[in-house]
């Protein structure tokens, strides 16, 4: 049997596994990446006709698809926000980006280097890939479609959408300075200048502008146009989301700026145009059906490369590490982040526990490894690995419960509505 026919009879049940999935485990304590990874391992166990997907020799073919199915998720993480952007109405947010996220970044980057004893350049690398939340493998945690009803999203759900559709775009300088540490050394009088101004204030403000400027400009193009053949909201062509992610993001890239920011940025700008108009929903579904498609694909690959020896030669003290990420540094980052914000206890808990981690950080490692040579590169895709599955397993588990538990005491804790309110005796 030829390699390529197994390879797309995989890809067709994996894709229906993708549009089913969603349905059949909806009240279920697992996840649709519990499921797909499950699904990577035994496939590329029992079939040895199907290439080795080892990130490490496929280092550009791991970059590039990690890369779109985080640039494709961020614009349906902005779509799908309901509430217009305030300082006090995103205080979650900005708490989890300023306190919780250095934090993160500072604790991984000590535990790593004691630890696991890697030097500057790859303790640093490991804080900034595994800092971000992800907005690929959250989607239980995240806000559903967007509504005509700002109020409706409550707060846990709200803040981890957010949250990982900013951070990803965050985490990028921290990228940068271990790629300076491992190219010019440890010494900042060989990098620190250029970092602070280029990698730093350029780049972030460059995606913030060309996020506002493309999102500003495609919705009046949407929403607006002169002509009515123009105003593409009119005419239910929801394919234009991807169009404008792939522009914010080429833009910002041409003139080096942050594109994860820059999508997030646009998909917000276009959300905040025309709340109440149907076509945010046409957009966001199409976005959502293609981000599953290439969910399926680099989970099945994370799978495979699982099944292969990702994790071959893992010692004590990378499983320690990885669990200590997962269960430790995140929650306690989080809930000092949030220690004075607007959450209560549970709220605050469960933001605090779900830091779940994906493909934003399999995409950076990917890339920093693309651009600079690290000696410990092995070891560390085995390590940030071994966290993002660790992370789906546990958070994937849990997530459907804790959710479920949060939804029935903030109904409870809502007035009745008039419609529902008791009629008069009989």
């Amino acid at each position: 049997m030829e390699a390529s026919a197994i390879v797309y009879v995989a890809a067709g049940l994996t894709a229906l596994l993708a549009a089913m999935l969603p349905r059949v485990l909806s009240r279920a304590p697992v996840s649709m990446p519990m499921v797909l990874l499950a699904a990577g391992v035994v496939a590329f166990a029992l079939l040895d006709h199907l290439p080795d997907p080892d990130p490490v020799a496929h280092q550009a073919i791991a970059e590039h698809v990690t890369e779109i199915t985080v640039i494709v998720s961020l614009m349906g993480a902005g779509l799908a926000l309901n509430r217009p952007i305030g300082w006090r109405r995103w205080i979650s947010t900005w708490r989890l980006l300023g306190i919780t996220m250095p934090l993160t970044m500072l604790a991984v980057g000590l535990l790593g280097g004691w630890l696991l004893g890697v030097g500057a350049a790859a303790a640093v690398l490991l804080a900034a890939c595994l800092a971000p939340t992800d907005p690929v493998l959250a989607s239980e945690v995240q806000v559903g479609e967007p509504s005509d009803e700002p109020d409706e999203e409550d707060e846990a759900r709200f803040a981890l959408t957010s949250e990982a559709g900013l951070n990803d775009g965050l985490a990028f300088p921290f990228t940068y300075m271990a790629i300076a540490i491992a190219t010019a050394g440890l010494a900042p009088a060989g990098w620190l200048g250029r970092w602070l101004a280029v990698d730093v204030l350029w780049r972030i403000s460059a995606g913030v502008a060309v996020g506002l400027a493309v999102g500003w400009l495609l919705s009046k193009l949407f929403f607006r146009a002169p002509s009515r053949r123009l105003r593409l909201a009119e005419h239910g062509e929801g394919f234009v989301a991807i169009a404008a992610t792939f522009a914010a993001y080429g833009i910002a890239e041409v003139i080096e700026g942050y594109g994860f920011i820059a999508v997030f940025v646009c998909a917000v700008t276009i959300r905040a145009t025309e709340r109440d108009s149907g076509y945010q929903r046409v957009l966001h579904e199409y976005v959502e059906q293609i981000e599953r498609l290439l969910t399926v694909v680099v989970l099945v690959l994370l799978g495979g490369a699982v099944a292969r020896g990702l994790f071959a030669e893992l010692t004590w003290q990378q499983v320690v590490f990885a669990v200590v990420v997962i269960v430790l540094v995140r929650p306690l980052a989080g809930w000092v982040g949030l220690a004075r914000g607007d959450t209560d206890l549970r709220e605050r808990g469960a933001i605090s526990y779900f830091g779940v981690r994906g493909i934003g950080s399999l995409y950076y490692m990917s890339y920093a490894l693309g651009e600079t040579a690290i000696p410990e590169a092995r070891d560390l895709w085995a390590v940030v690995g071994l966290v993002v599955v660790s992370s789906v397993v546990l958070h994937g588990s849990t997530a459907t419960p804790v959710m479920s538990f949060l939804d029935r005491r903030r109904r409870q804790s809502l007035p009745a509505r008039d419609d529902e309110a008791p009629g008069p005796p009989a």
